[in-house]
């Protein structure tokens, strides 16, 4: 039996021959690189606007816990917006990431999950 080889594509580069899973993987994480630099934040003119209550961390924690419901209404309403920009800083920012955990379940379940799914003689060796 002769080996299966992979298909090899030739590169825009100088003679560089690459798999075609490579270049699918390649093309993936230029796409995702380009993705994550599109959601990168920009100035806020608002937040500079004094107002005489800020949200802080109790509300960053409310606003956090229903952030999934608020972001489908605030795509069909230009007056609902998911973050608060009148807040007192970090404070809110705390609060509104563990609401947002909490909404989404947070890391705990999930390592939970994993070690249900695991063998128990896997678990005896960790």
């Amino acid at each position: 039996m002769t080996p299966s080889r992979k298909p090899v594509l030739a590169c825009a580069f100088e003679g560089v021959l690459m798999s075609k899973s490579r270049m699918t993987f390649l093309a993936l994480a230029t796409v995702g690189v380009l993705l994550l630099t599109a959601c990168a934040p920009g100035p806020n003119t608002l937040a500079q606007v004094s107002t005489p209550n800020p949200a802080g961390f109790w509300l960053g924690l409310w606003q956090g816990a229903i952030s999934p419901i608020t972001f489908v209404i605030s795509l069909f309403n230009d007056n609902v917006n998911i973050y608060e920009v009148h807040n007192d800083g970090n404070w809110y920012n705390f609060g509104f990431m563990i609401g947002v955990s909490v909404a989404f379940g947070g890391a705990g379940s999930s390592a939970a999950a994993g070690s249900r799914r695991r063998p128990k003689s896997a678990r005896r060796e960790a």
